[in-house]
């Protein structure tokens, strides 16, 4: 559910989904994180850029991807956002976290590719 100053922040693109993320309340679901940018011609009647704001879906969608990446410790990812006839429209899907272990190597690959970089700038 957007206003309308969001609608107009989004057909001019500034959205960011970075940090967004699906969230299972009441049998409703939010999406939490999203960063709208403020309208700059809409004033006083602007909307507050990182709002949760309710994604709008069909009981059996929330009961068959919700409510499964509540039970299982998943969470919903926004993949993307667009418009269909109008209407703005998320893609959303099911990710899992990763463990400590897998960030750790991440981060070791990150600092062997950063330094090999710095060698090549040197060399």
């Amino acid at each position: 559910m957007l206003t309308g100053s969001e609608v107009k922040s989004l057909r001019n693109g500034q959205i960011s989904l970075e940090e967004a993320y699906g969230r299972v309340l009441k049998d409703e679901v939010w999406l939490v994180g999203c960063d709208i940018q403020e309208y700059n011609f809409a004033h006083q009647l602007n909307h507050a850029p990182k709002r949760p704001r309710k994604l709008l879906m069909h009981r059996r969608e929330i009961l068959k991807f919700a409510a499964q990446a509540y039970e299982k410790n998943l969470t919903l990812v926004p993949l993307k956002m667009y418009f269909v006839r109008g209407r703005a429209k998320v893609l959303m899907g099911i990710g899992r976290g990763k463990k400590l272990y897998d960030k750790r190597e991440s981060l070791k690959k990150k600092d062997m590719q950063r330094d090999m970089d710095r060698a090549a700038r040197r060399g």
